[in-house]
């Protein structure tokens, strides 16, 4: 018995040996020891023998562990074989270089996926076409270029392919024909404009369910097939096409494919009222219609789309009443439709109530003109998520009733709305909202106290709302996550910013401008990535500032506030900071060392403040300055050398109202983008360098530095610099038209020597401002090259000579003060110059003409040119010299009478005369009838041969 168990044992041993892999497989475990083949691995270090990986994402590749365990690499459990490979790493930070034909090597894969890489135009690898296993293709984003290789067609298992957003242009797609498996389709942005049978192609793919054709150029007019397909698409995409309502897609979509659920057309030349046929689609999902112009309204028809859960018709130009538009969707398409989208349209109206939309989730009405007030019918809505209703000029009060039984809202936007939201204190809303937008309205009561029941909330925008409120106590208006947004700016609001223990992720937005806080700015808000504090009446920053840590800040804007300390030292700590501004502070000492730490700065404003010393040379080091404000501090020294070589990109230098001393530095013409120099109000000396003329943005008169736009973004908009310029004696402030600004203003320094001639060649020049200098020598006969000056000071110089006439060429000038001078001779004259006044030239005592009381040598009285018609110099001068005089008109008169009576007289009293003269012109009209008859044949005898 012993024995026969024993042998038993042994058996199912030896049974459980035999059948081990089988046992794996069917527990789902491979062989925990199976490793990838060694010809598959090789294939994949000649594969990144042919990427440039920058950023390190195939570092595992070098590592001589199982290739299996590779990033982006999955093997069969059972086989080790290679059945993925994933480089769709990052989009951020892409692979670069080739895609190598050793692909062919990986047979058993059934996934590759290469998207969001950079192949720099090199074409897809011929060797995909070996892959035979292959059931998805992905090679989206990929920087790929020239033909698609027709060989992709061998392909015969694909399932999903992704050619999208590449450098295609092919001549045809019948090697799309045999992929008989293909259910997904993408060839977004390829180029199919040369294809008119693309349609013939695509519906003859039998189980294709899913075809996305964006920005393809098709062609509008092609060939219908005649035979469907056999099965039917439920997603197609058509949109950026340029498609009209007399498109050949249309009559094929309404006619031969209407099962379609989802349908994308956004972003064509749709023009006119929305087609009836839509509705034959019965099947009907989503439809979205945005981005064309369509006009009018809904079709009635639509009411009878009971799958309709999604209508979108953004950005058209519908003008009906919101009312009809509720009618003609009254069927079953209201109890279907959950999301509506009618924003950015021309709809008019009051707001209907709309609770026989039983299913609405999403209802977007922004910029429209609707007006009237808001019905409390509203807050029966109880599916309603998010609802956008900004931008109306609708009136009256929301109340607690508008969102009574809205439970479900999330989001609602009503800003730049005249709206007045009047809660009480107590109120609990039934609702937990993400986002609050109601910028621009009036709220009444304060901060809203039933914020303190929001726990989910992360954008806040109360801005512009005419609140008066202490923020001392109000700790719950930071909403309470790691990421949020929050808005309180131009109001009224007081009292300190609680000092809380949030750690906010990098990209928390808090901004709070133009408003009265004041105190000490609390650490936690320098935690995330944008702080705007400016405009109000803090007062202490240092320590709070040190105690932060945050390299991912990158906007911080403390400026326009009582701040008075040194500077703290600690700037290390944001090397990511792209815009910092300090300006209209108390801030005094040295400017610190460590904010050459700041090596992403590309705005540096720290104007109107006390710093003094020298400038430190660690801002060398911020090499990718774009606009540079000291202005109007104590800073002295020499203007370093290093300003002109390590900052390649500046375009703003305003330097002005400091005491800097020396000679302007030739190092300064490195400067080739900049627009605005303001140098002025120093102690600088020695003579304007020649190289002025390397500054080359100022000599171009068309397109403007953009600059001034950084890529710093603020959610959907970019930062613009904003300055205050010297324009005609003062001061302006500029934002948006910045980038139109190009000056130069050297004034009230040392500067001697004389204008150098190169200043001509700053043809793009609007400002030039040379002002209380001790500049000697001519003004440049050449001036009249600055074609685009407005403005032009010299005055208080130790100019001489005549001023030269071509100053008169610049039709631009609209401010000229060459006063205090030693200029000399006839103010020159012209259209543009003759608007100035007298004060242009004073303190020149030897200076004559108009507009000057004193006459020039043989002048009776300066005369203004423009009263005397354009007759000209010599005409003029004829006219001083005595010749046109009073018995010079009387002559003229009689000697018209005379010749006019000798002439005319004898024509009336004289029969035969007036018979020959009248003959005469006879004559001479048959003669021309004769001559133009005779051309006129001969030139069309020219156009026939």
């Amino acid at each position: 018995m012993g024995e026969s168990s024993l042998q038993l044992l042994l058996t199912f041993f030896l049974f459980l040996l035999c059948t081990k892999p089988n046992l794996g497989n069917y527990w789902g475990v491979g062989d925990a020891n199976l490793g990838c083949k060694e010809h598959e691995r090789q294939a994949l270090v000649k594969i990144k023998e042919d990427l440039i990986d920058d950023y390190g994402h195939l570092s595992s590749w070098n590592t001589k562990e199982d290739c299996c365990k590779w990033r982006g690499v999955h093997c069969n459990n059972q086989t080790g074989h290679i059945i993925q490979l994933d480089l769709s790493i990052s989009n951020v930070k892409p692979l670069r270089g080739k895609l190598s034909p050793s692909l062919r090597d990986l047979q058993y894969l059934t996934y590759l996926n290469v998207s969001y890489n950079d192949f720099n135009h090199t074409q897809i690898p011929k060797s995909i076409a070996f892959l035979s296993n292959l059931r998805q293709l992905d090679l989206c984003n990929a920087n790929f270029g020239r033909n698609i290789p027709f060989q992709l067609g061998n392909l015969s298992n694909l399932q999903y392919l992704d050619l999208g957003w590449n450098n295609f242009n092919p001549e045809n797609l019948e090697w799309l024909r045999p992929l008989s498996s293909l259910c997904f389709l993408r060839m977004s942005s390829v180029n199919l404009s040369k294809v008119n049978n693309w349609l013939e192609v695509v519906n003859k793919l039998p189980h294709l369910t899913s075809l996305h054709l964006r920005s393809c150029n098709l062609p509008n007019i092609f060939p219908i097939p005649h035979v469907n397909s056999s099965a039917s698409l439920d997603v197609l995409n058509l949109s950026y096409n340029n498609l009209t309502l007399s498109s050949s897609i249309l009559e094929w979509l309404f006619n031969s494919n209407t099962s379609v659920v989802k349908l994308y057309l956004f972003d064509n030349q749709f023009q006119g009222l929305i087609p009836d046929a839509f509705s034959r689609i019965y099947s009907l999902e989503v439809l979205i219609l945005d981005d064309n112009e369509f006009e009018g309204g809904i079709p009635k028809s639509f009411s009878g789309m009971c799958n309709l859960k999604t209508l979108s018709l953004s950005s058209n130009n519908l003008g009906e009443q919101l009312l009809g538009i509720v009618h003609n969707l009254t069927g079953c398409a209201n109890h279907s439709i959950q999301e509506l989208y009618l924003d950015y349209n021309n709809i008019m109206g009051s707001f209907p109530d709309l609770t026989t939309f039983s299913s609405l989730r999403e209802l977007w009405l922004s910029d429209n003109l609707l007006s009237g007030t808001i019905p409390e019918s509203l807050g029966k809505q109880s599916n309603l998520e998010i609802l956008y209703i900004d931008r109306n000029p609708f009136v009256g009060v929301i109340s607690e009733a508008h969102f009574s039984k809205l439970t479900k809202l999330k989001t609602f936007y009503a800003y730049n709305n005249p709206l007045v939201f009047n809660f009480s204190s107590n109120w609990v809303p039934p609702f937990q909202l993400e986002h609050l937008y109601i910028m621009g309205c009036q709220v009444d009561s304060g901060l809203p106290k039933w914020l303190q029941t929001q726990k989910s909330y992360f954008w806040l925008d109360l801005s512009w709302s005419m609140i008066s409120d202490t923020l001392s106590n109000s700790y719950w208006i930071f909403p309470k996550k790691n990421f949020f947004y929050i808005n309180l700016s131009s109001n009224q609001i007081s009292g300190h910013i609680p000092n809380l223990s949030l750690e906010s992720s990098s990209g928390s937005i808090i901004v709070l401008h133009s408003n009265k806080l004041e105190g000490e700015i609390p650490p936690f808000v320098f935690k995330g990535s944008h702080l705007d504090l400016s405009n109000n009446m803090f007062s202490k920053l240092a320590l709070s500032l040190c105690e932060a840590s945050n390299n991912s800040l990158e906007y911080l804007d403390l400026s326009n506030n009582r701040l008075s300390e040194e500077l703290p030292d600690c700037w290390m700590q944001f090397e990511g900071l792209k815009i910092l501004k300090l300006a209209n502070n108390h801030f005094y000492g040295k400017i610190p060392s460590s904010m050459g730490s700041l090596i992403e700065i590309e705005t540096l404003d720290l104007g109107n403040n006390n710093f003094s010393g020298k400038l430190s040379s660690s801002l060398k080091n911020c090499t990718k300055l774009v606009f540079l404000d000291l202005r109007n501090n104590s800073l002295s020294g020499p203007i370093p050398m290093w300003l002109g070589r390590s900052h390649p990109n500046l375009v703003v230098l305003f330097l002005r109202s400091n005491h800097f001393y020396g000679r302007m530095p030739p190092h300064l013409c490195h400067l080739t983008h900049i627009q605005l120099l303001d140098l002025a109000l120093n102690r600088i000396t020695g003579s304007i360098p020649k190289c002025i003329n390397n500054l080359i943005s100022l000599t171009n008169t068309k397109s403007p530095n953009a600059a001034f736009n950084h890529s710093y973004a603020l959610l959907s908009s970019r930062y613009v610099d904003q300055t205050i310029w010297m324009w005609k004696g003062r001061e302006y402030e500029y934002g948006n038209i910045l980038a139109l600004v190009k000056g130069i203003d050297l004034s009230s320094n040392k500067l001697s020597g004389v204008i150098p001639e190169e200043i001509v060649m700053l043809d793009g020049l609007i400002s030039l401002n040379l002002s209380r200098n001790l500049l000697t020598g001519k003004i440049t006969s050449d001036i009249g090259l600055l074609c685009s000056l407005e403005v032009l000071d010299l005055s208080d110089n130790k100019l001489c000579g005549e001023i030269p006439s071509t100053l008169s060429l610049i039709d631009s000038l609209n401010s000229l003060n060459l006063r205090n001078n030693n200029l000399s001779g006839r103010i020159p004259t012209g259209p543009q110059l003759s608007t100035f006044n007298a004060s242009a030239y004073k303190g020149n005592p030897n200076l004559c003409g108009f507009p000057l009381p004193k006459n020039c040598l043989g002048e009776e009285t300066p005369q203004n040119p423009t009263v005397n018609g354009s007759s000209g110099d010599a005409s003029m001068q004829d006219e001083k010299d005595g010749f046109i005089t009073r018995g010079f008109y009387v002559s003229a008169a009689i000697g018209f009478v005379v010749c006019f009576w000798g002439v005319f007289g004898t024509l009336l009293l004289n029969r035969s005369c007036r018979l020959s003269y009248f003959k005469i012109l006879n004559n001479i009209r048959d003669r021309l009838y004769v001559i133009g008859g005779v051309t006129m044949a001969r030139l069309q005898r020219q156009l026939q041969s």
